[in-house]
C-alpha cells in the first residue's frame, strides 16, 4: 500500500515536530493519557480506553475460536445470521458483508441496526428466524435500540441455541447469555471504545461468520501497527504523519474531509465517518467527513474540502481519476491512498485509529468520549417515560403543511425565518421557507441530512439529488445520517463540534408498526422519540435545525419536497 500526499495536504511538518519533541509515539504506545491533555477524571477514562494498540496480538491467539465457531454455525445449518448492534458494533461488520461478500456455503448476513419498523419487517420477512443465528453486539449490554430488536426477536424464537452475544465483562447482557443459554458468548477486552473496536471480536466474529479469512485481514492490522510503532521515524509513520495532516488542514479551516472511494470498498466510509467524527466532534471543534456524497467538478467546492482519495492497486476507474486529476488542478489538498487489495482494509483500520488519535490530540479533544451522544439518549429516555405515564409522544404543531408535507423548527429559528422572508418580499409557501433555511448559508457551513426513515434506494437516489442541488447553490458539503444509526456516529459531531452546521431533519409516518416486548411503547414511538430528542439536543446547542415531515409515503414526499426546491 502507498500514500500520496499531493502538494496541498497541509504543512504536516510542524505538527510532526511537536509530536515528536513531546515524544507522541513513545508516549501513546506506553498508553500515557496525558497525550490528550485532560484533567484527571478525564485522563482515567482514557487509560482504559487504549487497548486497540495491540488487540490485534490478542485476537490472533482467538483466531481458532472464531474460526471454529464460524464452522459451528455453518455446520448447524443456519441460513442467516443478524448482527444486532448500532455504532461501533454495527459499522464495520456492515464494511464486511459489502467488501467481502458471503462466501459460499456461510449464512447470509443482515446487519440491523435501525428501530424503523420497516427496517425491522423487512429483515423478518427476508429470514426463517429458526434457522438464523442472532448475533446481540453490545459493549456496554444496556444500548436501548439493540436490547429492544433482541428482545423482539427471541420472542420469535425463544431459543438461547440462535444466538449468540459480543459484550464486556460484567454486562447484563453477558448474564442474560449465561442465564439463557446462549450458543456462544464472547466477552470483549474491556479497554476498547465501540469506535476503535473494528479488530476485535465485534468486527472479526460478524466477519469470520460469512467466511473473511480473519487471521489475514489481522495479519495486515499487525504489519500497520509495527509501521506506526515507537520506534519507527516519526515521520514516515503511517497514523502519525496522516493524523498531523487532518489536523493541520483542521486548524486553517479545512475541516470538510472529503472521502472518494471505489465501489469494492465504497462502505469503508461509512466506518471513517463514525471514527473521524465522533473522535474529533467536541469542545466546539472538529472535522467533518463528507460520505458518499457525489463526486463534482471543481467549480462547485467550497475552499474548506480535503479530499481523501482511496483506490485498489491496478483497478483504477477511470472518472474517478479524471475528475481526482482536475481536483488537484485546482489546488485542492488531496491525499490518496493506494490498498493492494481488499484485505488491506484490516492495516487501513488501523492506521485510522492511529490518525485519528493524533488529530484529536493536536486538536485538543479526548479521542474517546462522547458527552452529546449521551445527551441525545438522556432526551428520549424522558420522552419515553413521558410516553409510558401518559400513552402518547408530546403533542407537536407544524408552521406550515403544504401538499401533504408538514415542517416544523423551534421559534428563534420561525423568527429568523420570517424575517428573511419579508426581507426579500417572498410569501409564506414551503417553497420561501426552505430557500431562507438555505439562504442561512455561510462559507465553511455544511448541510447535515438526518433521515429518520428505512433506507431504500429511491430515497438514497432523492438524497443524492437534494445533496447536488445544495452543494451546487451554495458549495456546501453535505452529509446524509439515517436514524437512529447516525446518533452514535457523526450525532456527536452535530452538537459537540464547531456550530458550523445546518441541520435537516426527515420523518415520516410508519405504514405498519411493532410491539417492543416488556415496555409499553412500540418500535415507531421509540424512533420518533430519538427524533425528537436528538432535535431537542440540536435546538438547545444553538444549532439552526428544521424537521420536514413527509407523510405517509417518505419517496413521494421528498420528491415534493425536492419540487419545492427546484
Amino acid at each position: 500500500m502507498a500514500v500520496d500526499y499531493g502538494p496541498n495536504a497541509g504543512d504536516r511538518s510542524r505538527l510532526i515536530s511537536i509530536l515528536d519533541l513531546q515524544a507522541f509515539p513513545q508516549r501513546l504506545w506506553a498508553k500515557d493519557p496525558t497525550v490528550w491533555r485532560q484533567g484527571p477524571e478525564g485522563a482515567k477514562e482514557i487509560a482504559i480506553r487504549l487497548g486497540w494498540l495491540d488487540v490485534m496480538q490478542d485476537m490472533l491467539k482467538h483466531a481458532g475460536e472464531i474460526t471454529a465457531f464460524a464452522d459451528e454455525v455453518r455446520n448447524a445449518g443456519f441460513k442467516h445470521t443478524v448482527l444486532m448492534g448500532m455504532g461501533g458494533s454495527s459499522l464495520s461488520p456492515e464494511v464486511s458483508k459489502k467488501t467481502f461478500g458471503v462466501k459460499e456455503g456461510f449464512p447470509d448476513l443482515f446487519v440491523l441496526d435501525s428501530t424503523v419498523p420497516g427496517a425491522i419487517m423487512d429483515v423478518e420477512r427476508a429470514i426463517d428466524p429458526q434457522k438464523t443465528l442472532f448475533v446481540v453486539a453490545m459493549k456496554s449490554g444496556s444500548t436501548v435500540e439493540t436490547n429492544s430488536v433482541y428482545r423482539y426477536f427471541y420472542e420469535k424464537v425463544k431459543s438461547g441455541a440462535n444466538f449468540a452475544a459480543i459484550t464486556d465483562p460484567g454486562t447484563s447482557l453477558e448474564k442474560e447469555a449465561n442465564d439463557k443459554g446462549f450458543r456462544k458468548l464472547f466477552l470483549n477486552p474491556p479497554d476498547i471504545g465501540g469506535r476503535f473496536s473494528a479488530l476485535s471480536y465485534f468486527g472479526l466474529v460478524p466477519a469470520a461468520l460469512i467466511g473473511v479469512d480473519v487471521v489475514k485481514l489481522l495479519n495486515r492490522a499487525c504489519a500497520m501497527a509495527e509501521e506506526c510503532g515507537p520506534d519507527a521515524d516519526v515521520e514516515d509513520n503511517p497514523g502519525i504523519v496522516l493524523g498531523a495532516a487532518l489536523a493541520d488542514l483542521a486548524l486553517l479551516g479545512t475541516d470538510k474531509m472529503t472521502m472518494v472511494l471505489p465501489e469494492e470498498v465504497a462502505s469503508f466510509g461509512y466506518w471513517v465517518e463514525q471514527l473521524v467524527a465522533e473522535s474529533t466532534g467536541k469542545m466546539g471543534r472538529g472535522i467533518v467527513p463528507v460520505e458518499g456524497e457525489p463526486l463534482w467538478d471543481p467549480g462547485m467546492y467550497d475552499d474548506d474540502r480535503l479530499f481523501v482519495h482511496v483506490r485498489l492497486k491496478g483497478k483504477k476507474d477511470s472518472e474517478i481519476e479524471e475528475k481526482m486529476a482536475d481536483i488537484v488542478d485546482a489546488s485542492f489538498p488531496v491525499i490518496t491512498i493506494e490498498m493492494d487489495d481488499i484485505y488491506d482494509i484490516g492495516a487501513e483500520y488501523f492506521r485510522w485509529e492511529m490518525a485519528t488519535a493524533v488529530a484529536c490530540a493536536l486538536l485538543g479533544v479526548n479521542a474517546f468520549d462522547q458527552p452529546n451522544v449521551q445527551d441525545s439518549k438522556t432526551n428520549t429516555f424522558q420522552i419515553l417515560d413521558s410516553v409510558e405515564q401518559t400513552g402518547a409522544l408530546p403533542d407537536e404543531s407544524p408552521f406550515l403543511s403544504q401538499d401533504g408535507v408538514s415542517f416544523f423548527t423551534d421559534s428563534q429559528t420561525k423568527s429568523v425565518l420570517d424575517a428573511i422572508c419579508s426581507h426579500v418580499g417572498a410569501d409564506r409557501s414551503a417553497d420561501s421557507y426552505l430557500a431562507a433555511f438555505i439562504a442561512l448559508f455561510q462559507p465553511g457551513n455544511y448541510f447535515g441530512l438526518m433521515a429518520f426513515l428505512k433506507p431504500t434506494d429511491n430515497l438514497n437516489a432523492d438524497f443524492a439529488t437534494l445533496r447536488t442541488l445544495l452543494t451546487d447553490v451554495c458549495g456546501a458539503a453535505t452529509t446524509l445520517g439515517f436514524g437512529p444509526r447516525f446518533l452514535h456516529s457523526t450525532g456527536q459531531l452535530h452538537k459537540g463540534g464547531a456550530n458550523n452546521g445546518l441541520f435537516i431533519q426527515f420523518t415520516a409516518d410508519d405504514v405498519q408498526d411493532i410491539s417492543i416486548p416488556c415496555v409499553k411503547y412500540s418500535f415507531a414511538t421509540l424512533k420518533n422519540a430519538q427524533a425528537l430528542g436528538d432535535a431537542q439536543c440540536l435546538i438547545t446547542k444553538g444549532r439552526p435545525f428544521l424537521r420536514i415531515h413527509l407523510g405517509k409515503n417518505a419517496v413521494k414526499g421528498l420528491k415534493k419536497v425536492l419540487g419545492m426546491l427546484q
